[in-house]
């Protein structure tokens, strides 16, 4: 791996750095000029980094510029002198060269590199299998905590990640907020989300466990809520008895499988009742109860009030 980079600038030096950078780099012409099909991109304007510099919240760790090019046939950067920020590359699809300093490196579907700040590099997406990346700038005083964890959790510079549709949701979600607004609010919840999408790379994958019987029980009730179970189908899928099954899972949980199964139950009807304009009678049917009293006084007991007056109350 390449040698780790030292950076620590105060929050004015960053600003002006990384607004420097900005500039530098994603001017609107240059947009125009390399832009891909598809792609989706936010460069954080200076009045917006300067309130980044200074929320407490979020002024230790925040991304400059973040974006998603698609078949990036032709994209090629190169920066002699580095860049101020640690730069997040993930490629999904096709692939790409990276050299940092003097070190080079492919980088394949599902494989991501992080490149630290003031360290020379050039990277370029192949011609005959142009790469598909999401790609991020980001700084401030924990910025290297988060390098460190990479050096220290990782094997290579190039590291393998397994594609999680969540991982890439959140990606894009930072990106369709701040295409409405830059407000502090909106500073804030995208910076939060990007620690929780880069902390996924800068850590062992060993680190989220293997599903245990228990999470793989829950998954399936998630995905049957319209369907009845009895305990007993439940311990057979995991071949366990129904007394062990029973154990395990209220250990976990608090609650025995089929409480829990009502309960989520329950939850996934509130947000039908919030979000949609359903009926009772079909909101019933969405979560597996046939009887439309009994599903009632079901809410009622675990909601505190029946689902009538819960809608009537919460909905806007």
């Amino acid at each position: 791996m390449y040698p780790k980079q030292n950076h620590e600038n105060d929050l004015f030096s960053i600003f002006v750095s990384t607004y420097r950078l900005n500039m530098d780099n994603y001017t609107t012409s240059e947009k125009k000029k390399e832009g891909f099909l598809g792609q989706q991109m936010i460069v954080l304007p200076p009045d917006s980094l300067k309130e980044i510099v200074n929320n407490s919240l979020i002024q230790n760790l925040y991304f400059t510029a973040i974006g998603f090019y698609p078949h990036a046939e032709y994209h090629d950067r190169k920066r002699e002198f580095g860049s101020d920020e640690y730069i997040l590359l993930y490629c999904t699809e096709g692939e790409g060269k990276v050299r940092v300093e003097n070190h080079k490196f492919k980088l394949k579907p599902n494989h991501f590199i992080i490149i630290p700040p003031q360290a020379a590099h050039h990277y370029k997406s192949s011609i005959e299998n142009p790469w598909s990346i999401y790609w991020v700038h980001f700084t401030g005083k924990n910025a290297s905590i988060i390098y460190d964890r990479y050096l220290h959790e990782r094997k290579s510079a190039v590291n393998f990640l397994a594609y999680e549709e969540q991982r890439v949701k959140i990606f894009m979600e930072i990106i369709q907020l701040l295409e409405y607004s830059f407000d502090k609010k909106s500073l804030e919840f995208a910076n939060i989300n990007h620690l929780y999408f880069l902390s996924s790379f800068a850590y062992e994958p060993k680190l989220i466990s293997k599903k245990s019987i228990v999470d793989n029980s829950i998954d399936f009730m998630k995905k049957n809520l319209q369907n009845s179970f009895k305990i007993e189908d439940f311990a057979a899928r995991e071949n366990l008895s129904v007394s062990r099954f029973s154990e395990v899972f209220k250990e976990k949980t608090g609650y025995s499988p089929i409480h829990y199964f009502i309960k989520i139950k329950i939850q996934k009807s509130c947000q039908y009742l919030y979000f949609t304009d359903m009926s009772i009678k079909e909101i019933c049917a969405m979560v597996g109860f046939s009887d439309q009293y009994y599903f009632s006084r079901i809410f009622k007991k675990t909601m505190g009030v029946p689902p009538s007056k819960y809608k009537k109350n919460y909905k806007k």
